[in-house]
């Protein structure tokens, strides 16, 4: 993993992680309009979203430092997988995160990734669940090998960190829009 200059050591904090779930919304947002009977059909079937990799992990340990964030959005299934090579990319705009020197011109703060899938759950079922059984406890890794995971693939901002340890409970201070605690557990990011 890469150190320095280019990874802002900035803490993230909660108005961090709502704004990359608001950028997560508006992204996948645009995509069900543009597809209303593809990746339109998990309009309102989030699940939760999660910040993941190396942000991730600074986000806990305030040493790794962010190049970029990854955020993850999960949705319970709706007659066939989410648009599995569905990226969306966005600039999360001017910030303490300063800018990546690697990235294109265009971009005037770090890089957003988001991407999707969805799971064979209901869709009321509980965040922490969901990624307790998606993520299953394992060496600790900031990366997700989706291939050994069972059939993956609309916006409340939902944001989570997962760790392989025991589950911690949801904090009570953040509302999904379906009126239950949102999980945002401090802990290390299996996915």
């Amino acid at each position: 993993m890469e150190t320095g200059p280019a990874r802002s050591l900035a803490r993230i904090d909660i108005q961090d992680l709502l704004r990359l779930a608001a950028l997560a919304a508006e992204a996948e947002a645009g995509l069900f309009a543009r597809r209303p009977r593809g990746a339109g059909r998990y309009a309102g079937r989030l699940i939760c979203r999660a910040l993941c990799q190396g942000a991730a992990l600074h986000y806990l340990d305030g040493r790794t430092g962010v190049k970029d964030f990854d955020v993850w959005s999960f949705y319970a299934a709706n007659g066939g997988p989410f648009p599995y090579r569905w990226r969306g990319t966005a600039d999360f705009g001017p910030s303490k995160f300063g800018r990546y020197p690697g990235d294109p011109p265009s971009f005037t703060g770090r890089r957003v990734d988001m991407l999707g899938r969805s799971l064979n759950v209901p869709s009321d079922a509980e965040p922490v669940m969901v990624l307790a059984a998606t993520c299953p406890p394992r060496a600790p890794t900031p990366r997700v090998n989706w291939r050994r995971r069972r059939s993956s693939s609309s916006a409340p901002s939902d944001l989570s960190v997962r760790s392989p340890g025991p589950t911690p409970a949801p904090r009570a201070d953040i509302q999904s829009d379906r009126g239950r605690q949102s999980p945002f557990p401090a802990s290390y990011p299996a996915c």
